[in-house]
């Protein structure tokens, strides 16, 4: 997973009825990695429903082609976490769909579970993105700061619509500013925050 120069967009076919989704081409990988915060996202069951503060850190791995991924939220006074690694669905393509892989429950960490992650958009300056996946299923706006210019946002809104996004399940993320450390608050060890969530709570 190389760092690409010359970032370009490509259409591609996906679920949804066969329609036609942009991906993000030539993605360079060095400049995605860091820390991205959640602006606004799909519900997931990988996440607590009171969760705020969400975040994402990447880190290219020594091989350069897996990325460490570190997804952390808070929920109630507690940080929550999982780790996992990401890496491209195909080494041969240019296009910035990735496979991202995690074990579940965060506690026991036995059960692999694979999602997509698709680029679908990233500034030139590589300040925010839009990510998604073929079924349509889950969606993140992401920022390297925890908030967002209102104008970009309804942008990035406009451009997932575009690709058949219900933007309408788009849930904003309360992020506080400064965002908290990782190690100024207690760690839900015992992964209480996924059982909850598996029940809607």
């Amino acid at each position: 997973m190389a760092a690409e120069a010359g970032k370009t967009t490509a259409a591609t076919k996906s679920g949804g009825g066969g329609q036609i989704m942009t991906v993000v081409r030539g993605l360079d990988v060095a400049r995605y990695m860091g820390r991205w915060y959640e602006i606004a996202s799909f519900p997931s069951f990988f996440q607590p429903r009171d969760g705020r503060d969400t975040r994402a850190t990447y880190r290219l791995l020594e091989d350069g082609a897996t990325v460490h991924v570190l997804n952390e939220t808070w929920s109630k006074g507690k940080r929550d976490y999982i780790e996992g690694t990401a890496y491209k669905a195909d080494p041969n393509s240019d296009e910035a769909k990735l496979k991202v892989k995690f074990y579940l429950p965060p506690f026991l960490p036995v059960i692999p579970v694979v999602g997509d992650y698709w680029v679908l958009y990233v500034d030139d300056d590589y300040q925010y993105a839009l990510v998604g996946e073929p079924r349509r299923k889950n969606l993140w706006i992401l920022c390297r700061k925890t908030s967002i210019d209102e104008e970009v946002y309804n942008q990035l809104v406009e451009r997932a619509k575009e690709e058949g996004y219900d933007v309408s399940k788009l849930h904003r993320t309360p992020q506080d500013d400064p965002p908290p450390e990782s190690d100024a608050a207690p760690t839900d060890t015992k992964g209480v925050w996924w059982f909850k969530s598996l029940f809607g709570k």
